[in-house]
């Protein structure tokens, strides 16, 4: 971001003391609960709250805007730079509220890579928009850029994990094709978990599981949501007991970059939805990079949710995860 300070004792400070101040003041108590002080929604809040008339009409929509729901790999949600449009305390701010939108222990990672894929500017090259009004209960923080839709949304939207559909991923080396082993990859740890389920697969499995050409990366179509008789792949209730437990640790890796109030989401929808056991897992032979046979590309799918790995050229991942209905 382009203030270095953001991460001092003293602007610290002053972020705690700003969330503190829009849990207490800025929100109802009706909404207490949804909204802790110290989160990423109560940042948001204070955010909100700190912005001008002429902020607001800039970065300020209705709830339900449809802009709220989109969601792509390379897009800014308004024209307007966070390191260009925002006070220094304002990127504060939003730094923090992505800040902890993540695993603490997995967060420096991501803020590497939205530093390689920002042009070294960090999120100063990113965007941000807010949907809705804190004291309503339907109130959502997005922020986009070059790989990258987040969300905050303290459970305003009902039965979406994560507030709606996401997307990360990561260009590194400077290489817009990335070599079959991905250096420097924040995210390429979860291909190679996925593979070790391959590798455990029987002769048989293989052939239910490899396929070949992907989803198309259309935005949120690419996350749109299928009947269980048109999934694809092998059906992980098929496994043996032991292959479970390698997709489980799958999933584990995926959501690791995640706080835990949206993991705990997740989990909760995919648990009350049938667990692994309801879920898809595809490979996709048609962009092997270095023909290594160690998948670049490949899912895991259910009727209430895709999570998408595209390492072809680099990094894409693309995660719908719904309530049951």
């Amino acid at each position: 971001m382009s203030c270095p300070d953001c991460d001092s004792p003293d602007r610290r400070q002053f972020l705690k003391t700003a969330a503190l101040g829009a849990a207490s003041a800025a929100i109802p108590a009706a909404f207490a609960k949804k909204i802790q002080p110290g989160t990423s929604e109560a940042l948001a809040a204070t955010l909100y709250k700190s912005l001008s008339d002429e902020q607001k009409s800039k970065v300020c929509f209705p709830f339900d805007n449809p802009l709220r729901a989109k969601v792509d790999a390379n897009w800014q949600i308004v024209p307007q730079r966070i390191g260009q449009f925002f006070n220094a305390d304002q990127q504060a701010m939003i730094g923090e509220i992505f800040r902890k939108l993540h695993n603490p222990d997995f967060v420096d990672k991501v803020l590497l890579h939205i530093n390689d894929d920002g042009n070294g500017k960090g999120l100063a090259n990113y965007s941000a928009a807010l949907f809705g009004e804190p004291a309503s209960g339907e109130f959502e923080f997005v922020l986009t850029g070059r790989h990258c839709t987040a969300r905050c949304d303290g459970d305003s939207v009902a039965g979406a994990a994560f507030g709606g559909p996401i997307f990360y991923g990561h260009q590194a080396g400077g290489k817009f094709q990335e070599s079959a082993d991905h250096p420097n990859n924040v995210y390429w740890y979860q291909a190679k978990r996925a593979n070790e389920v391959f590798q455990a697969l029987s002769g048989k499995q293989r052939e239910e599981a490899l396929l070949g050409d992907p989803r198309s990366e259309r935005q949120n179509e690419t996350v749109a949501l299928k009947p269980k008789g048109e999934l694809a792949g092998l059906p992980v209730g098929s496994m043996s007991r032991d292959q479970r437990r390698l997709v489980e640790n799958v999933l584990s890796d995926l959501l690791l970059p995640f706080r835990k109030a949206d993991v705990d989401e997740a989990m909760r929808y995919i648990k009350g939805a049938g667990g692994v056991d309801a879920l898809h897992m595809s490979f996709y032979k048609n962009l092997d990079i270095g023909n290594d046979g160690i998948w670049d590309v490949w899912q895991l799918e259910s009727p209430n949710m895709v999570w998408y790995f595209r390492g072809f050229p680099h990094v894409h991942t693309w995660v719908n995860i719904r309530a049951k209905s």
